[in-house]
């Protein structure tokens, strides 16, 4: 598939892997538009890409709401004719612990909130939903094919103090399976459904955090660095132009390892 011309839409595309999505993606001729939570973030995006000659558009959207979904979906049909691609990029992290206990009477002290825990998923889960619903609507009902993406990580496999966004990742991860087998049952060709699984992505966050904390991180990481978010994108990219990658998440983690590291003797 050739991506220029296309319409690829991005949620969270003020900052990290979204922004640098919305980028590489006008880089290599496609048309994008671009969804935030925070407006101001995401005409920033937009500017930044038409400086270098890019085609952008941009528009707030909250997407745990459904009728705000419904209207930015619409907006980038209208906007560019067609929708060939979702990236929804927006996403939160709240981290804690279930239950947290008193280290000298045992007792619990503090538990995670309801509202700690169904905030994640309101934006990370039901905002995914959402938006690929949208798309995925829009594409069959004017037989626009394209690629809709679901952006997991390699947490998906369970992380300690993150029991709302792992959860998360986690579903989001199987959806590729889920919805190409929905589609080939009803017959709708030409969409398909790949999730995106980054490892530990070279956003200020993480950047700026403890150089301890974080040399203990990349110990971890075969390739010894964080990934950026420019080779996330990238993949995304090779995915599109890909016909037959299709139903399956692909982990991009620069080698994350996990349980004991093995130290030579």
């Amino acid at each position: 598939m050739d991506i220029r011309g296309k319409t690829v839409v991005i949620t969270g595309a003020g900052s990290g892997i979204g922004a640098a999505a919305a980028r590489v993606f006008a880089q290599r001729g496609a048309r994008v538009h671009l969804g935030d939570i925070e407006l101001s973030l995401a005409e920033q995006t937009a500017r930044d890409i038409a400086d270098h000659g890019g085609e952008a558009s941009s528009a707030q959207v909250d997407v745990s709401d459904e009728q705000s979904v419904t209207v930015f979906m619409k907006g980038a049909a209208e906007t560019w004719g067609a929708v060939h691609s979702v990236i929804p990029c927006a996403g939160i992290i709240r981290d804690g612990l279930m239950i947290n206990t008193d280290r000298e009477t045992g007792k619990v002290k503090k538990v995670m909130s309801l509202e700690q825990f169904q905030s994640v998923l309101d934006i990370n889960l039901t905002g995914t939903f959402l938006t690929i619903r949208e798309a995925a609507s829009l594409m069959a009902d004017n037989g626009w094919e394209g690629v809709l993406f679901t952006i997991s990580s390699v947490n998906r496999c369970g992380q300690v103090g993150q029991l709302n966004y792992s959860t998360t990742k986690a579903s989001v991860g199987l959806w590729p399976k889920i919805l190409a087998g929905e589609f080939h049952m009803k017959g709708i060709k030409g969409i398909r459904v790949v999730g995106i699984a980054p490892g530990f992505v070279g956003t200020p966050m993480l950047k700026n955090m403890n150089q301890d904390a974080l040399d203990a991180i990349l110990k971890d990481v075969h390739i010894g660095r964080l990934i950026d978010p420019e080779e996330i994108a990238d993949l995304m990219v090779y995915v599109m132009s890909n016909e037959a990658i299709d139903g399956t998440t692909i982990e991009i983690t620069g080698g994350v390892t996990y349980g004991p590291r093995q130290r030579a003797k």
